[in-house]
């Protein structure tokens, strides 16, 4: 299975959108399944169903960051690269989608939601693109990051 199958398949099985990103990186990333779902788990419904970036974004961000990311608060040449790989992440999928914001995503008002997340039902999946928008945040990068498969 891809990367991308398990970030939709992971959605469908009950993860947040974040985690459902995040997670098929894990491995890669030198973490836990439970140490990386722990990790994004604050990031779903937009950062903690705030509908503010997209939680999808924010999983494939956190992998970037373990992967590609600085550490060296010194270098500012690495810190430059690591931000233009965020900023082309962001922009593919900005291009995919249309933004890279969760109420604007899923057409809901300004400001927060409910923190109870909803029951992922038949009707829940009709309604929300989330589970093609994680698999999509995935599909970005793994592209970015594992060109061709690798």
């Amino acid at each position: 299975m891809t990367r991308p199958e398990q970030a939709e398949k992971l959605f469908r099985e009950g993860y947040n959108c974040a985690q459902a990103a995040f997670l098929p990186f894990a491995e890669e990333c030198g973490l836990s399944r439970e140490t990386a779902a722990a990790l994004a788990s604050s990031f779903g419904g937009g950062m903690g169903r705030l509908r503010e970036v997209c939680g999808a974004v924010s999983g494939i961000f956190l992998a970037a960051g373990l992967l590609r990311g600085y550490s060296d608060p010194k270098d500012p040449a690495a810190k430059k690269a690591h931000y233009e790989l965020i900023q082309r992440l962001a922009a593919r999928y900005r291009e995919e989608n249309g933004s890279i914001v969760c109420r604007e995503l899923l057409g809901l008002p300004a400001g927060p939601d409910s923190p109870t997340p909803e029951a992922r039902t038949g009707a829940y999946y009709k309604k929300r693109p989330c589970p093609e928008l994680v698999r999509c945040a995935a599909e970005i990068l793994e592209e970015e990051l594992f060109p061709k498969g690798n």
